[in-house]
């Protein structure tokens, strides 16, 4: 299966009984659904062809087109994304993957993971890094949707802070959260106890 594709069949049974038996047989079940859709689409496929469909570094963010086999007529195309998935509770395998149609000229707000590049400066000084957000809701194009967000910490100091409207965004692409909300922060080293600075004096003056 090509990454983007994925073949479905049209259900034209629900239920429990009958996802239970679609998944004893190598299926998921699923549904499709959006406001270019007249209703919502029962579909099952393929779990390892739905796996392969998916871009190995956009994961749920891919946009795939869905080909809907129907029992008469022509293959149904459809844009979607992965709107959510369910879980098996006890074996921590795929149950049901809800499909969200997408209009390729619409905005989407999807979230993406934050990668950190560099040396911060204010590391060489002893400061440590704490990351507030390894993850960034972004609005742009389906076909616009970046693998990451990647941002740049070597110039970042002792006591310094980088907030999301510091990051340098691809064009068409922008922060869908307040700019004032921090992504990354470097604290100063932190000082020694009052109480072994103390006992440390001490031991000196007694050895003296």
């Amino acid at each position: 299966m090509e990454v983007g594709k994925l073949t479905v069949n049209r259900r034209t049974h629900t239920g429990k009984g009958v996802a239970r038996k679609l998944r004893a047989r190598g299926r998921l079940p699923g549904v499709c659904y959006g406001n270019t859709l007249e209703a919502p689409i029962p579909i099952d496929f393929d779990h390892r062809d739905f796996k392969s469909s998916l871009d190995p570094d956009k994961r749920r963010n891919t946009v795939i087109t869905l080909s809907v086999e129907q029992a008469e007529g022509a293959a149904q195309s459809i844009v979607v994304m992965v709107k959510d998935y369910q879980l098996h509770p006890l074996r921590q395998e795929l149950a049901h993957v809800d499909f969200v149609a997408v209009d390729l000229e619409a905005p989407v707000v999807v979230d993406v993971p934050v990668e950190f590049h560099g040396k911060a400066k204010g590391t060489v000084l002893g400061g440590q890094l704490h990351v507030v957000r390894r993850r960034l809701d972004v609005r742009c194009k389906p076909v616009d949707i970046p693998a990451s967000v990647r941002v740049d910490i070597t110039e970042l100091d002792t006591n310094g802070v980088i907030h999301v409207s510091d990051l340098q965004l691809s064009e068409g692409l922008e922060a869908a959260v307040p700019g004032h909300l921090t992504i990354i922060t470097c604290s100063a080293a932190p000082a020694a106890e009052e109480g072994e600075e103390g006992e440390e004096g001490e031991a000196a003056a007694a050895a003296s």
